[in-house]
């Protein structure tokens, strides 16, 4: 196996490590690191499991073993994110990697908030220690696609979710409703919701179906609940739960509020549920939204019902 296999194969490590974070490091993005010897043996792992705890690389180092500490000076960390190169919560990574005395690094993307971006790669370079930026950099940036919109777009990242019949209705238009979702995927839902800050619905939803939009289903703490009124500015709700420190949101509906994201853009994801029955023409009924073209579909998942995810197709050079 030669070195772009081997830096493949341990980045990969790193993005299962990371994934372990995805509820505790939020608003932090997930980072999982792996430290490897000379001889391409692992000595240590770790991830950023909670916000304002230890960062991966931390618990890597601290995972390694004291009999292990001298194979540090042949080593190489591969980390997923770029290390910090600033005091926040913790102390800045990239020194510690420099203290560390490590020979190489590999790292699988930049860190596009602005306090590093860049910063950690080239302190770390400056101190003399080989460095590799981009392996699986679309994977690395992928998964943390909701912190990059956040520091790229400044604003949440948005999906856009809804349940449709067989023939593309999402409700009645009347009190009457449409149980569209399986206990199955109305956990997997609640999962989402979960690892969400705020969910957004409209006014006529609300009045017709009080929906609860909690986690009941899951274990996590419940999103912010937010109604729409006719005359909102949805751009600046937007900008004041980015402030407010908001990294994700989702709309779940009705089909006015859903149309309204799409038409303006403000989209990043797209779940959509569909399921195996079909209720005829309805006459008040309400037709779901179409799947506009800039989607990309990435994963179908079949549960009885099928569950369609899409990510936004970026223009040119777009990293995500």
């Amino acid at each position: 196996m030669n070195r772009i296999e081997l830096d493949e194969m341990f980045m990969r490590r790193c993005l299962q490590l990371a994934r372990n974070g995805r509820v505790g490091a939020r608003p932090n993005p997930m980072v999982g690191a792996v430290i490897v010897d000379s001889t391409g043996r692992i000595i240590g792992e770790g991830y950023h499991a909670k916000f304002g705890e230890a960062h991966a690389e931390v618990n890597a180092f601290e995972s390694i073993s004291a009999s292990n500490e001298h194979l540090l000076s042949g080593a190489t960390v591969y980390v997923s994110l770029e290390p910090c190169s600033h005091y926040g919560k913790t102390p800045p990574c990239a020194d510690l990697i420099i203290r560390k005395g490590v020979r190489r690094v590999v790292c699988g993307s930049i860190d596009p908030f602005s306090s590093v971006h860049g910063r950690g790669i080239e302190r770390i370079k400056k101190a003399g220690i080989e460095i590799a930026v981009g392996v699986l950099e679309a994977e690395c940036l992928e998964l943390n696609r909701q912190f990059v919109v956040r520091n790229t777009l400044h604003r949440p990242y948005i999906i856009l979710k809804w349940a449709q019949t067989a023939d593309g209705f999402i409700g009645t238009g009347t009190t009457q409703q449409l149980h569209i979702s399986t206990t199955f995927t109305q956990m997997l839902v609640h999962k989402m919701r979960a690892e969400t800050d705020a969910i957004i619905v409209g006014n006529r939803t609300e009045q017709l179906e009080h929906p609860q939009l909690n986690v009941r289903f899951w274990s996590g703490r419940n999103p912010e609940k937010i109604v729409l009124s006719g005359d909102i500015n949805i751009l600046g709700l937007l900008s004041s739960l980015y402030d407010k420190g908001a990294q994700s949101i989702i709309v779940e509906g009705g089909a006015n509020t859903l149309n309204s994201f799409i038409n303006e853009e403000l989209w990043d994801e797209l779940r959509v549920e569909t399921s195996t029955y079909s209720v005829g023409p309805i006459p008040s009924g309400v037709r779901a939204p179409l799947v506009p073209s800039s989607a990309r579909l990435i994963r179908v998942e079949n549960y009885g019902n099928i569950i369609e995810t899409y990510l936004k197709c970026r223009t040119a050079g777009s990293k995500l």
